[in-house]
């Protein structure tokens, strides 16, 4: 009985060594952003915005887009890169002039908040005159808003991959966008899952595909995305959209954040989105913390 005593002892010795040296994994969620995060700052390294120009077969022209590099950014590493989305009346740089992006994101960098990562800022109208202008709801140029998924992933993204330094694995690629660049982030994001792992809608608008159709098969979509993240103001609208995109996707166990914050339908919600997605990305996700983003007026950061 004593030696039997003693066995018990020495294997529970062994157990709590056991479980007390296994890594533990937590992360400290993201919150909503602090006063002065899109301010410019003199003191910091910043990256870089130029134009580019690709040629798009499934449009039959050249087409436009905007890069933002980080800082510091070098041909010998390799980069992911974040596909940033515009509205339905802006173009490529509706971002760079409502949202200020390369701002909010030399910021983030200056606080080691961000993997570095490559911001392509392209015109989601695909057709041949894309300029941003005339009746936005024009039978061509809505259609031109599906099209791009086309130009998106035969034109831009091999552009993309042939000139600058980047990674091309899906794990590596992001699609984000404001309003109706959220509705196609969804749409193109959850449709292509062998070519995206993190999606993000910002006030998604009505061209957003019923949750069905964005995700037709939950447990694909469960065990291949990354993060999938769904925000919007409070006093939106087009709540609506994001809402039951939430709903079902909380119905069929998808894991996914969902983020409603006081606001209404502009730049004030989809900067905030921008903060907070971008330093999600590219990095290791703990899915358990999904459910605590819940927007508190304490949760701002420090």
């Amino acid at each position: 009985m004593k030696k039997l005593l003693q066995i018990k002892k020495i294997f529970f010795i062994a157990s709590v060594f056991v479980v007390l040296s296994i890594p533990t994994y937590s992360q400290d969620i993201v919150k909503q952003a602090p006063v002065g995060f899109d301010v410019y700052k003199e003191n910091i390294l910043h990256g870089k915005i130029d134009t580019i120009s690709y040629e798009s077969k499934t449009v039959g022209t050249t087409r436009r887009a905007l890069v933002y590099t980080p800082p510091g950014y070098s041909e010998s590493k390799k980069y992911p890169v974040l596909y940033l989305l515009h509205g339905i009346g802006g173009d490529e740089k509706e971002w760079y002039n409502g949202g200020n992006p390369q701002i909010i994101l030399d910021n983030l960098y200056a606080q080691n908040k961000l993997t570095p990562m490559i911001v392509i800022m392209p015109n989601g109208r695909a057709i041949k005159d894309d300029r941003a202008i005339g009746n936005h709801m024009a039978a061509d140029k809505v259609a031109g808003f599906a099209v791009f998924e086309k130009d998106l992933l035969n034109d831009l993204i091999p552009y993309v991959e042939s000139k600058f330094s980047v990674l091309t694995d899906r794990e590596s690629r992001a699609i984000a966008g404001l309003s109706m660049g959220g509705g196609q982030s969804l749409n193109f994001g959850l449709g292509n899952l062998d070519k995206f792992a993190w999606v993000g809608g910002f006030s998604s608008a009505p061209n957003t595909k019923s949750p069905e159709l964005l995700v037709p098969d939950p447990a694909i979509a469960k065990n291949q995305l990354k993060l999938l993240w769904i925000s919007c103001g409070a006093s939106d609208g087009l709540i609506s959209f994001s809402k039951r995109t939430h709903d079902y996707l909380e119905e069929k166990g998808v894991p996914h954040i969902y983020y409603i914050e006081p606001g209404v339908h502009d730049f004030k919600v989809w900067k905030n989105g921008l903060y907070m997605f971008s330093q999600l990305i590219f990095k290791p996700v703990d899915v358990s913390s999904f459910p605590r983003y819940v927007y508190s007026e304490n949760a701002t950061s420090k």
